[in-house]
């Protein structure tokens, strides 16, 4: 099977350096939204990376879980992996929907979306800050701003028919759902796909290996 990659928020491939899975693992990088393009459709584009010819997976972090839920919606992979991230709206933070209903974010100029490095280390929690702060300045604000207004007014109620969430107890940006079908991260912070890498790939690999153990059966 292969597993699409698709990272968080002005973030790149460098977030999967240390995950190791039992499967081809092929990050598919950003491209440029268009002009008040929705979500939906972005997704529909980037989506054009898959081959569907073939058994695969999607495993998106953060924002890039979203596009992967999207996804989803339309491709039907076999495993949708979902990490530091939301299934539907409601798993999104009440705050982040009400600031999505006032609609003020696209009025905000890009330099908005450039986080002081200290509350940047503070939302992320994470223990490589010279990751975090090399990903930060590498950012496009352009795509940065177009993805948290996505993000703050993203309206998806439908669940996933075969998702596995990996949520982290100490994430502040999303909080863990306690769904049946998600695995909670013990001191998980919102970059724990950095920092708690290893632990990640055990789970995904699990959960890899059963659904290869019923395939063969």
């Amino acid at each position: 099977m292969k597993i699409y990659g698709i990272s968080g928020l002005g973030a790149d491939k460098r977030v999967f350096e240390n995950i190791f899975l039992n499967a081809d693992f092929i990050p598919i990088d950003w491209i440029d939204p268009f002009k008040d393009e929705p979500i939906e459709s972005y997704a529909l584009r980037l989506s054009s990376e898959i081959d569907e010819t073939e058994d695969f997976g999607v495993l998106g972090v953060s924002f890039g879980g979203l596009i992967a839920v999207e996804m989803s919606k339309k491709l039907k992979p076999t495993l949708t992996i979902l990490i530091s991230s939301a299934e539907t709206r409601k798993d999104l933070r009440s705050i982040f929907r009400f600031i999505g209903k006032i609609g003020f974010v696209r009025f905000l100029p890009k330099w908005v979306f450039d986080p002081p490095r200290g509350l940047a280390y503070y939302l992320f929690g994470t223990e490589n800050k010279t990751l975090l702060h090399e990903i930060l300045d590498d950012s496009n604000l352009n795509f940065t701003k177009w993805a948290v207004k996505e993000l703050l007014n993203w309206r998806n109620e439908q669940k996933i028919e075969r998702v596995l969430k990996i949520e982290g107890a100490n994430d502040k940006l999303i909080l863990p759902t306690g769904d049946k079908n998600s695995i909670l991260i013990e001191g998980g912070e919102h970059f724990m796909i950095v920092d708690k890498a290893e632990e990640i790939s055990q789970i995904i690999n699990s959960e890899l290996d059963q659904i290869a153990r019923v395939k063969n059966l």
